[in-house]
């Protein structure tokens, strides 16, 4: 479709028929991103009222949705193995206009300062001790206890800006950052809760095994704490939940990023944006069934 025949469906957009609407949008959102300068363009200049403007935001929520919604079912199709192409897509929800090359020079300055305290004489605790130092006391990261549910405790963007997430968030970042160094850490999808695996060197990638190929866990929501598997199972009694080999071992990084979504979604639901929240759960469901 030419620019002329874009422009002219979009100047259709406040036709009062709502039959005619209904047209006009439908095929509107089939062009997705094309459309996207000219709907923006419109916005911007033109003068027929509300109803022309609301259309219009309407029609770009929902093909910046189906896009984020695309490139979701894309990178899980491709296994999910790239956990920080993952967050940033969910981020992208909110923030279009993501500065990616700035998140990722960002976690590569952090990845730098760890590496140069590193050494392959050290233990895996005492690599662990090292990162943690690092990361939460010379660059500031925390959990946020205070504001716990808030949306942005589930954005990488708006995580790595205010030093400040939750369990999941900053587990996301420590990952990432660990996985960069060659450090065999991956998240541990427990209920309420979540941690990371240091991992023997010749079990990255095992399956759901019970956490008999796990050294030890980290919980990045405090301060780098390492548990042993006896502070799992007390967890999980404290909570009244059975044992399950889920609980100890690592999830994929598709779990991952699904409870990333189920997280937002109910932080939204909180705030009482339904819309929002329905957004995150059509987001979720796309992803398919899994433990997150």
């Amino acid at each position: 479709m030419s620019a002329t025949e874009i422009k002219a469906l979009i100047d259709l957009i406040d036709d009062p028929d709502e039959g005619i609407y209904a047209h006009v949008r439908t095929r509107i959102v089939s062009l997705g991103d094309r459309a996207v300068p000219d709907l923006e363009r419109a916005w911007e200049h033109h003068d027929l009222g509300d109803l022309f403007r609301n259309r219009i935001e309407d029609i770009l929520h929902t093909i910046h949705l189906d896009t984020v919604r695309d490139r979701l079912r894309v990178w899980a199709a491709g296994g999910g193995e790239d956990l920080l192409e993952g967050a940033l897509i969910v981020s992208r929800y909110r923030y279009p206009e993501l500065d990616e090359k700035r998140i990722r020079a960002r976690l590569s300055a952090i990845r730098q300062d760890i590496w140069l305290e590193l050494n392959d004489q050290l233990t895996a605790f005492e690599k662990v001790r090292v990162f943690n130092h690092i990361f939460f006391q010379v660059h500031g990261f925390k959990g946020n206890k205070r504001n716990y549910h808030a949306p942005q405790n589930s954005f990488i963007n708006e995580v790595l800006d205010a030093r400040k997430g939750n369990p999941l968030s900053l587990a996301i970042i420590y990952q990432i950052i660990a996985e960069e160094l060659d450090l065999p850490m991956r998240g541990v999808n427990l209920p309420n809760h979540f941690v990371l695996a240091y991992l023997e060197e010749d079990s990255v990638g095992g399956g759901q095994d019970g956490g008999q190929n796990v050294l030890f866990y980290v919980n990045a929501f405090s301060q780098g704490d390492i548990l042993g598997k006896q502070e799992i199972d007390e967890f999980l009694q404290k909570l009244d939940l059975p044992k399950q080999d889920s609980f100890y071992s690592p999830c994929s990084n598709i779990d991952i990023v699904r409870r990333q979504l189920n997280n937002l979604q109910h932080s939204y639901e909180k705030l009482g944006d339904t819309e929002r929240a329905e957004d995150l759960r059509g987001l979720r469901e796309c992803l398919g069934v899994g433990t997150g």
